[in-house]
């Protein structure tokens, strides 16, 4: 290799063998060289010195591959010299045959005849060194296109994954196409005759190709079959080194400097199956926030949520918070998905959603700049989610006392606008118990509670009295004595009578307790008068006499 401004193939042979000189300019790099030593393997070389002997063919050869180092090779080769091919550079050596037309027809032996033998021999049977070629096709990426040198790397690739699909990587643990009690029969393991590629114990990773070599590898491989949990693993794979952490570092620059994270977040998008469980939902929700925070397209973000929202039951309230601390507009989204997609007759998945968006509010009651407007926005959607599974209040009510604690500078009616939220004819006894007695809550609110505690006395003692009916008339029903039924109607009548008289009693202190707070008492009066009145209905009706303490969640009895 000579230093100056050009390059010459005198170093190489003892004598030049022509004294025609040609001057060409390669990748910025000036070469002077024998033009029909050069004809003599080049059939476009020779065509060219047919036309005009006297041309100056750089401008004919202008479209040369940007390849200097390669292009000496090619030298070396017309000057009889051996030429030692490697997966690093027989793609570029392949382009210059191809665009020299270095072919059989025009010479024995030819370049173009040795570097496709060296292809079908030693790269195309490996998957690490067909991707090691491609990995040299940046500079030269559209001649390598054009000669069909990329789609042949990737069709062997395809079919080395078809055989054997965990040379894409081991699907994602934790996901549920991929228990982790499965059984080993149902885990992949080729079979003897399709271990062809077992000798390449660690696999050379795909995801190291440019974003415009990985994208049509991996499309055809959707297309061809290779199951999705191995391609998910691959794009898993590409999603950590391209776009986790958001990087615009040299490192990650220096492979995909066409496409920027943002661009690789919407491809990966594109990408992944729609099938549910590919991935674990955590790593969903982070691909979602990296979409949010590069300023992905509106489809990718949608694609994200839609595919979270497919499998929203195995979330937790953490990952929530991932795409944008408490962005109640996309949880909403994410839950409208999640119930559009459940079909199951089973309400346990609903139910583990519903205690997912209660601790979620729980999270957001503890942050103290969390504004009433958003924790009322998440209290209505906590409520939505809790339809139809016959779950108490007492999660709400939880989260509400927290935020008021957290939140003690609220006034009496915002305070109230936060209880919006709170369905008291929900709550459990013990909770009831509780909020009577909590100095957070709004006054409204208590005298709420205090009316549900009166409902559900009534309502036992009317299913009691209900029970005891049912009870003589079966008796009756049965011939039993009929004295005895009389007496034991009569009693059961007595005692009906005796409830119903306790029940208007009750009616009647709670209208007058109405009155007293619209006459302007005291909060503070009408709270020992509402403490006293709940502690009094229980004990004149004989149910619980010492209510456990009250921690946002009902406790066993000790049997």
């Amino acid at each position: 290799m000579v230093s100056g401004q050009s390059r010459s193939v005198t170093p190489w042979l003892s004598k030049p063998t022509s004294s025609l000189e040609m001057h060409l300019l390669v990748g910025g790099v000036p070469f002077s060289l024998d033009r029909e030593l050069l004809a003599a393997r080049s059939a476009k070389i020779s065509a060219l010195l047919e036309a005009n002997s006297q041309e100056d063919l750089s401008h004919s050869l202008r479209d040369i591959p940007p390849e200097p180092e390669t292009f000496e090779l090619v030298l070396r080769f017309c000057h009889g010299f051996e030429v030692h091919m490697s997966s690093e550079n027989v793609v570029p050596l392949t382009c210059f045959a191809c665009y020299l037309r270095m072919t059989e027809n025009h010479s024995r032996n030819n370049l173009l005849t040795k570097a496709l033998t060296f292809f079908e021999q030693r790269i195309f049977p490996s998957w690490n060194e067909t991707i090691k070629a491609l990995c040299t096709v940046e500079k030269i990426f559209q001649e390598s296109v054009n000669f069909g040198l990329v789609d042949a790397c990737s069709e062997s690739l395809i079919k080395k994954a078809l055989v054997d699909p965990s040379l894409l990587g081991e699907p994602i643990k934790n996901s549920t196409c991929v228990d982790d009690s499965e059984d080993d029969d149902n885990v992949y393991r080729p079979n003897a005759r399709r271990r062809l590629f077992d000798s390449e114990r660690q696999p050379e990773d795909l995801t190291i190709l440019p974003l415009r070599l990985y994208e049509p590898i991996i499309q055809a491989m959707n297309k061809s079959g290779v199951p999705s949990k191995y391609v998910a693993a691959s794009l898993c794979t590409y999603a950590k080194k391209w776009v986790f952490p958001i990087s615009t570092g040299s490192e990650k620059m220096s492979i995909n400097k066409r496409n920027s994270p943002g661009e690789i977040i919407e491809a990966l998008e594109r990408l992944l199956s729609h099938e549910r469980g590919l991935l674990p939902c955590t790593l969903l929700f982070d691909m979602l926030q990296s979409a949010i925070i590069l300023e992905a397209n509106s489809h990718c973000r949608n694609g994200f949520e839609v595919r979270i929202g497919k499998q929203l039951e195995e979330a937790t309230a953490k990952d929530l918070l991932v795409p944008s601390q408490y962005d109640t507009e996309c949880v909403r989204r994410i839950l409208k998905i999640f119930y559009g997609n459940y079909t199951s007759s089973d309400v346990s998945g609903l139910i583990t959603v519903a205690e997912l968006l209660e601790d979620f509010l729980v999270m957001g009651a503890s942050d103290k700049d969390l504004k009433p407007e958003a924790f009322i926005s998440l209290g209505d959607i906590s409520a939505a989610a809790s339809v139809g599974t016959q779950r108490s209040s007492d999660g709400i009510y939880r989260a509400i006392d927290i935020y008021l604690a957290q939140h003690r500078y609220l006034t009496e009616s915002e305070r109230e606008e936060v209880c919006r939220v709170l369905d008291c004819q929900k709550m459990s006894p013990e909770a009831c118990e509780h909020a009577a007695k909590n100095e957070r809550l709004p006054l409204r609110v208590v005298v709420q509670v205090l009316f549900v505690g009166k409902l559900q006395l009534h309502d036992a003692i009317t299913k009691e009295t209900k029970d005891s009916d049912d009870r003589l008339r079966k008796e009756e029903e049965a011939g039993k004595d009929v004295a005895k039924l009389d007496c034991g109607g009569q009693q059961a009548r007595g005692e009906m009578k005796n409830m119903c008289s306790k029940v208007m009693g009750l009616e009647r202190e709670c209208h007058m307790m109405r009155k007293e707070i619209e006459s302007g008492f005291s909060r503070s009066t009408v709270k020992k008068r509402n403490v006293s009145m709940w502690r009094d209905m229980k004990r004149k009706f004989g149910c619980i006499n010492n209510m456990y303490d009250y921690n946002c969640r009902p406790k066993k009895k000790n049997m």
